[in-house]
């Protein structure tokens, strides 16, 4: 008799192993608070528009290759590259910089500022090759059973790399690189997880390669939200049922075993293992009502930014714009290390703008665009009251009107706004972070909280909150792992 699964949470992680563990025979079912499925990897259709509410593109496509080969499926979803893979517009300047993977290409654009970067740029993807290829299959693709045995792994990784583990992303970028537009163009790639190129371990400047050479990155067809519908599809054809809008609230455990969750109805929901695909911080906190994971003891861990996102339909084109864009002050190093905790910071802010419908056309109405803004702000330890958001929407809008030399106020025939409050209410993010616990030393491997519960034995999580990290290629990971946690312990009950 197939063993029953109930997975909390219907984020990528918990689709991913839903699929990965109904196709082993496991009867799975899986619940979500909200009322679609996705959880950051979102979509918001409104005004005959459609936009991506998180993740805009990925790399490390062949994770999701390798995930629809265990799976024996063909991979649900068509994408493309993304060439050049980011423009950067700074302020008080006409010069941008297109982010191109051919070195030659971008080296062009750095004659006048750094006139011997090509040299350079090579020597500094070497050396992130190499910090790539000696710790992801070692380090980020195993599980860990104890902090003994992630220190064992560690010192398994070539020693060449220890001087790495005490720098900042910054000083790793800035002894390769002498221009500011240089160090802090190829630095950009650190806010993607989270933080800053300043608190930033220096080991993840491996995200270089990964962006430049090893594989790039990509967009799919129709918006990032393909994904979601392409695995839920898998999911209904191995009769895998998704229940929405139901939150848990309670437990009820049996010995070391948990026996019941119980959600804001009172209905109890039973199974075999459970998987949460929540926050796994949060959820040992507020569900389990684990001490060590309570709200104090996780304020006083390091989370990733809090995010003001902005969804606008323009009824204009801007032919001008990339599919990726970055907006960058002339304070870089202030900004970056006082957006965390300065509300004050945002009378000047730097923003990212996506434009889904450049690439994907049917995502806006003719002769329209579809604008996704994000722009890193205080989490709501620092900036608890967000009655002022339209207010600094208004400013980053006009501050991009004015760098693109066009005012698109008029034009805006749709208008959405999230703040941290938005983010924490509705996936249950401490404080509103974005991206949940950062990624500094003691807060990944076998330090993140663990992919398996401490109390009870038919527990696992999988997800960004858990190892090994943040986007969407490490949360195809997660649930690799997760699984393979889930397969063992099945096989200690045969």
């Amino acid at each position: 008799m197939s063993k029953s699964v109930l997975i909390v949470g219907a984020g990528l992680g918990g689709l991913a192993t839903a699929l990965r563990l109904a196709k082993k025979g496991y009867t799975v079912e899986i619940i979500e608070k909200n009322n679609q499925a996705g959880g950051r990897l979102n979509q918001l259709k409104k005004d005959g528009f459609t936009f991506d509410t998180g993740p805009s593109f990925f790399s490390m496509s062949y994770e999701f290759t390798e995930f629809a080969r265990d799976c024996k499926i063909t991979l649900p979803f068509k994408y493309f590259e993304l060439d050049p893979l980011y423009t950067v517009n700074f302020h008080q300047s006409s010069l941008k910089y297109h982010l191109y993977k051919n070195p030659h290409q971008l080296a062009e654009q750095f004659k006048a500022t750094e006139p011997d970067f090509e040299i350079k740029f090579q020597k500094y993807l070497e050396k992130s090759k190499s910090l790539f290829h000696d710790t992801v299959d070692l380090v980020i693709k195993s599980n860990f059973d104890s902090i003994l045995h992630y220190f064992l792994t560690l010192i398994k990784v070539n020693p060449v790399h220890l001087p790495v583990l005490f720098r900042s992303f910054w000083q790793q970028v800035s002894r390769h690189f002498t221009s500011d537009e240089a160090r802090q163009i190829l630095s950009l790639v650190a806010f993607f997880i989270g933080r800053t190129p300043f608190d930033t371990m220096a080991v993840y400047t491996l995200l270089s390669y990964t962006e430049f050479m090893h594989d790039g990155y990509y967009n799919v067809e129709g918006g990032m939200y393909e994904i979601v519908y392409g695995i839920v599809d898998e999911l209904k054809k191995e009769n895998v049922r998704i229940t929405f809008n139901t939150e848990i609230r309670d437990y009820i455990p049996e010995s070391r075993q948990l026996k019941y969750l119980v959600d804001s109805n009172n209905k109890k929901w039973s199974a075999d293992i459970f998987v949460v695909n929540a926050d796994a911080a949060v959820f040992r906190g507020r569900i389990f009502r684990r001490s060590q994971f309570s709200d104090n003891k996780l304020d006083q861990k390091e989370w990733t930014m809090g995010y003001l996102t902005i969804y606008l339909g323009v009824n204009c084109k801007l032919p001008d714009l990339q599919h990726h864009n970055y907006f960058l002050g002339n304070n870089y190093k202030e900004y970056a290390t006082q957006v965390y905790k300065n509300p004050d910071m945002l009378e000047k802010p730097y923003y990212y703008v996506n434009v889904l419908s450049g690439s994907n056309p049917g995502c806006a109405p003719q002769d329209s665009e579809s604008l996704f803004f994000v722009c890193p702000v205080p989490d709501l330890r620092f900036k608890p009251n967000w009655d002022d958001k339209d207010k600094i929407a208004d400013s980053i809008i006009d501050d991009f009107s004015a760098r693109i030399k066009k005012n698109i106020r008029p034009s805006i025939v749709s208008r959405t706004v999230f703040t941290p409050i938005d983010w924490q209410d509705q996936f249950n993010l401490h404080r509103g972070t974005g991206l949940g616990l950062s990624h500094k030393m003691f807060q990944i491997g076998g330090f993140r909280p663990k992919n398996y519960d401490e109390v009870f034995k038919n527990v696992f999580y999988v997800g960004a909150s858990t190892i090994p990290g943040t986007g969407l290629p490490m949360v195809i990971i997660s649930s690799k792992l997760a699984f393979e946690r889930i397969e063992k312990y099945s096989s200690s009950l045969s």
